[in-house]
Order: C-alpha cells, then structure tokens, then sequence
C-alpha cells in the first residue's frame, strides 16, 4: 500500500519562503511520477510542479522562478521550495505520486499567506 504524508505548510507573510515535503512509503519510489498540486477555497485542484523519475521538472506558469521541486530518493520524499510567496499562493497543497497508471495522493498540507 502506497502512503504519502505531507509537512510543512503554515503561515507565512508576503515575500516569504516556505519548504513543503512529502514522505512515500510502499512502492517504488524511484519509478513513480511526483507532483505537487494546490486547491483554494472555491477553486479547482491546480498542477503547481511535477517531476518525473527521470528528473525533468515542470512547473505551472504562476509559480516559474519562485518554486522549486526536488526529490530524494534515499529518503523517498519529494520537496517543494516555495520563495517570494504571494497571498494568492494561499491554498491546501497536495503532494501525488504516479506510478503503472495508478495516483496516490497525501492529505494536504496549509499554506497561508498572509499580505
């Protein structure tokens, strides 16, 4: 069974930075997909980065230059590096694995922030 379990998010002012990790245990980490997404209040879940096994990155548009997604994958975690943060950066951000067609999501973690 493959489990995934965010950490990191909270509260944080305009222009700051925040680090959010996912753990994954089960599986095969070093085969699967991992991305980060993030829902706000009234909005639909959003791709925010995503970076394949092989190590290529992609990144949503709104977020190019200030995020920054990396992968251990001793550890089998994933983080996502959050700088120069904007309230609209405010949402729930959800850590997802793909691996042989399958997805599995964490729990969310809360980022905040604040003007």
């Amino acid at each position: 069974q493959v489990q995934l379990v965010e950490s990191g998010g909270g509260l944080v002012q305009a222009r700051g930075s925040l680090r959010v990790s996912c753990i994954v245990s089960g599986g095969t980490f070093s085969t699967y997909s991992m991305g980060w997404f993030r829902q706000a209040p009234g909005k639909e879940r959003e791709l925010v980065a995503v970076m394949i096994s092989g190590g290529n990155k992609n990144y949503a548009d709104s977020v190019k230059g200030r995020f920054t997604i990396s992968r251990d994958n001793y550890r089998n975690a994933v983080s996502l590096q959050m700088n120069s943060l904007k309230p609209e950066d405010t949402a729930v951000y959800y850590c997802k694995a793909n691996g042989r067609g399958n997805d599995y999501w964490g729990q969310g973690t809360q980022v905040t922030v604040s003007e």
